[in-house]
């Protein structure tokens, strides 16, 4: 979801920012809870494929957002970019009120994020 809401919102950032997305341990396909909430607002998951996050795309990251997970396992020693951690619930299996309060959240978070790197 943040990805999508990344894509979309870049708010002019797009030749700027890279967005780099994928997980510690991904699932095989985007549960259907979040593609059903993120077509509510008219983003389309249904071809999307979850992604490994390798030590090689977050080397040169300025920025690694997680979701409610360490990246320590993932990043190497070296890394010098800002982690933040989000700590949001997992959307898998939960009601559909409970998807969208947790698309809802990070919509706010990325937009968020994307003001304070226009700041900058």
């Amino acid at each position: 979801m943040a990805t999508a809401f990344a894509e979309r919102d870049a708010r002019g950032l797009e030749d700027t920012v890279e967005i780099v997305t994928g997980g510690t341990d991904p699932a095989d396909a985007v549960h259907e809870e979040v593609v059903d909430a993120m077509d509510e607002v008219g983003i389309d998951l249904r071809d999307r494929v979850p992604q490994e996050i390798t030590h090689a795309e977050l080397q040169d990251c300025e920025y690694v957002v997680t979701m409610g997970c360490s990246a320590d396992g993932v990043c190497p020693a070296t890394w010098s970019g800002e982690n933040r951690d989000w700590d949001l619930t997992d959307p898998h299996g939960k009601d559909r009120e409970t998807v969208r309060d947790i698309r809802d959240e990070i919509e706010a978070r990325v937009a968020a994020l994307f003001d304070e790197l226009r700041r900058r």
